[in-house]
């Protein structure tokens, strides 16, 4: 089922953001989980800087010191057979998600506040492993507006239109493990 999220009855959704509950089995987890771990993952790059958190790339990643998409190896058949099985969930078309992005949060690993580089469209996201607090910020003339939405292991949820363009998003470290699948459309 699709649903775009509010906090509140009284509180709007952010426009753009859908959350997808089960969005898989939990075999179906715990298998991505073992694929996710069996890779080779490497820490975060940015620039000079290592992040905590451990990915990996396919079909196309980022160069953070070159300021552009880099080349990937190839999506494997399972997400392409994955991407298949997520994208009808918010009623896209899986061939548009061209590039994937495998994160383990090990303890202690979040991702800080930023938006998806603008050489993406459309970020769809598989949470795995452990829940977490998504949270939404955009400056507005008075400081931040903020929103946090729970994601519970298995949401799935999309960012696009205005809250891909308009907000930040972060999630904060983990005591334990937590994994995610992102795919991204190319503008």
């Amino acid at each position: 089922m699709v649903k775009q999220y509010a906090l509140f009855a009284d509180e709007p959704a952010v426009p753009g953001l859908v959350v997808v509950d089960q969005a898989v089995s939990e075999a179906e987890e715990m298998a991505l989980a073992a694929r996710i771990d069996a890779v080779p993952l490497a820490p975060f790059q940015f620039g000079q800087w290592e992040g905590k958190r451990l990915t990996t790339h396919y079909g196309s990643g980022y160069d953070f010191s070159r300021q552009r998409v880099a080349e990937a190896p190839p999506l494997p058949e399972w997400l392409i057979r994955l991407r298949g099985e997520l994208a009808p969930q918010v009623g896209l078309d899986p061939a548009a998600f061209e590039a994937a992005l495998l994160i383990r949060y090990d303890p202690g690993a979040g991702i800080g506040w930023h938006r998806d580089r603008p050489q993406y469209d459309k970020v769809l996201g598989l949470s795995l492993s452990a829940p977490c607090v998504l949270r939404l910020r955009r400056r507005t003339a008075a400081g931040f507006e903020r929103r946090t939405v729970e994601l519970a292991p298995r949401s799935l949820y999309l960012l696009s239109g205005e809250v891909r363009r308009e907000w930040e998003h972060s999630i904060l470290p983990l005591a334990v493990t937590r994994r995610s699948i992102t795919f991204r459309t190319l503008r």
